[in-house]
């Protein structure tokens, strides 16, 4: 299985091969070879900044003598008029690597500025927002990036870190007893140490999993009120369960679901629906 270093290195071979071809043939025409200059990424929007260390892959792989020199890093709080770096070089390189590195930096600002809002809305509680797994194919590494550096946590990153049993393994597999049994069995026979979770959907898919021994319980689609009380039931049998609440949270509801006492609660519109960050890369 290849590492998040490598999946990265994967994605910026594909992102310069779409993007470049065969050459951009706008700035090999109308620049000289060995013409030198800088430029910096002047931020345009208040928010959290994310993909600064993603950015300086993207110029070293490209051209590793592009010299870049940070001043606002990773997680920061940023507002208009701020410039996060200045990079100096080549200017063909410069042009050429700014649209792959801006597509980065604005998308992952962007999902990091959300995550952050999320956050902020369960302040003085225990509760952490998650991410899934509704992320951009290919880009997912990246996303759940964003997500951390915007102070949420991550989920499982794919579907080999993890055991979430849903819905539709539950009613495939005959039942929830037999889905839990299944996959202890599994981790077991093919030594993984995997958390295993599981979706419930009422009072009595929550009594069953307590029964068979499960990590961590998701409530689908709960209201606030039965959360709390799904709460108080699987604390009453075993605190130690880690409990997940998913299925339709907005940021208006997120601070009520938060108050039930669940440890966890995992939003799709982190990375699914995100506005990128208003940002530009320009001559200095």
């Amino acid at each position: 299985m290849k590492t998040k270093d490598q999946l990265i290195d994967d994605l910026l071979t594909l992102a310069f091969a779409e993007d470049v071809g065969d050459g951009d043939h706008t700035t090999l025409s109308t620049i000289p070879e060995n013409e030198m200059g800088r430029q910096h990424l002047l931020v345009k929007e208040e928010g959290i900044l994310a993909g600064v260390e993603i950015a300086r892959k993207v110029f070293e792989k490209f051209d590793p003598s592009l010299k870049m020199t940070v001043m606002i890093g990773d997680g920061s709080h940023v507002k208009p008029g701020d410039i996060a770096f200045v990079v100096e070089g080549k200017v063909r390189s410069l042009l050429q690597t700014e649209r792959i590195m801006l597509n980065i930096m604005q998308r992952m600002s962007g999902i990091a500025t959300q995550t952050s809002r999320y956050q902020q809305r369960l302040e003085g509680l225990k509760t952490k927002v998650l991410d899934t797994r509704k992320t951009t194919p290919g880009l997912r590494m990246l996303e759940k990036e964003a997500v951390k550096i915007g102070g949420g946590s991550n989920h499982r990153i794919g579907l080999f870190d993890m055991i979430l049993i849903k819905d539709n393994h539950v009613d495939f597999a005959g039942g929830i007893t037999q889905a839990i049994e299944a996959a202890k069995k599994y981790c077991a026979e093919k030594n993984k140490d995997l958390k295993i979770e599981i979706e419930v959907r009422n009072e009595k898919e929550i009594a069953e999993a307590l029964e068979a021994g499960v990590d961590r319980i998701m409530l689908d689609n709960f209201t606030p009120e039965r959360t709390r009380k799904a709460v108080e039931q699987i604390r009453a049998v075993n605190p130690a369960v880690e409990i997940e609440s998913s299925g339709g949270i907005t940021l208006d509801t997120l601070r009520e679901y938060g108050e039930c006492g669940v440890d966890f609660i995992s939003v799709g519109a982190l990375t699914h629906s995100v506005k990128g960050l208003d940002m530009s890369f320009k001559a200095c």
